[in-house]
């Protein structure tokens, strides 16, 4: 029996660079259990206090019913999946996505404390003063790992833009490096080990010449499931096209 995936998010930060859009990896520990040594965006598993309404009060842009009629789920559901997006931005990119802009100082002490666990998200927003800013993302994607992994994932992709006059930084413990990439680049790279969602997010995003027309396009994109099936040593994709599996898959 294939197990049930946990619900996640994933945010593609975005900025412009010197020769054209460029979009934020980060290498993950050899050592984790999911993912280790590959290259992937920001983000992680939805939490329970993520749907928790409390953020509400310091929630600014389109509402959690809004993002639920996005999304195709329940407004606490919907609700989730937004914070944990933001959330692991400033987890592991220490970038908040909200307005007005935090102090730098008190923002990373901050994330100090929501790492630690001694302070939740919507306590820190209002501690802060500051209104997690929804508008800035964008619905991209929705891949599901596929059912023979023993641990999966039912993930939402999204699109951010790097707020004006910020940096991100890796945290240490759950990233071994980061860099900004040209996707088009990043995506024909076979010497970065990547799964397939972040392949083929960085291959759509090569058409587009800077980070707004990429946000742009995400405003009415079209969403649909994605859950690939193992077949031998390959991932085979909704559309048929095979992929290499990046690490041995196991039977549930």
């Amino acid at each position: 029996m294939a197990a049930t995936p946990r619900p996640a998010a994933t945010v593609a930060l975005l900025r412009d660079g010197r020769r054209g859009l460029e979009a934020y990896l980060q290498r993950r520990p050899r050592s984790m259990g999911f993912a280790g040594g590959l290259w992937v965006f920001p983000g992680g598993r939805v939490d329970d206090a993520d749907r928790d309404p409390a953020v509400d009060a310091s929630w600014a842009g389109p509402p959690p019913a809004a993002w639920a009629e996005r999304l195709g789920l329940p407004a606490g559901d919907a609700r989730g999946h937004v914070v944990a997006a933001c959330r692991e931005t400033l987890e592991e990119a220490g970038l908040l996505l909200a307005d007005p802009p935090p102090d730098p100082g008190e923002l990373a002490a901050a994330r100090h404390e929501l790492l630690a666990g001694s302070r939740g998200f919507a306590e820190l927003l209002a501690g802060l003063g500051t209104r997690l800013d929804t508008g800035r993302l964008r619905y991209w994607a929705w891949w599901v790992t596929p059912e023979v992994e023993a641990r999966r994932y039912d993930t939402r992709f999204f699109l951010a833009g790097l707020p004006a006059g910020a940096a991100a930084a890796a945290h240490l413990g759950e990233a071994e490096r980061e860099r900004w990439v040209a996707p088009a680049a990043a995506a024909a790279d076979q010497t970065l080990p990547m799964l397939p969602p972040t392949r083929y997010t960085l291959r759509d995003l090569a058409g587009f010449a800077s980070a707004a027309a990429a946000l742009a396009a995400g405003e009415e994109r079209p969403v649909e499931r994605v859950l690939p099936v193992l077949d031998g040593a390959e991932l085979v994709m909704p559309w048929l096209e095979r992929y290499p599996a990046p690490f041995p898959l196991r039977d549930s």
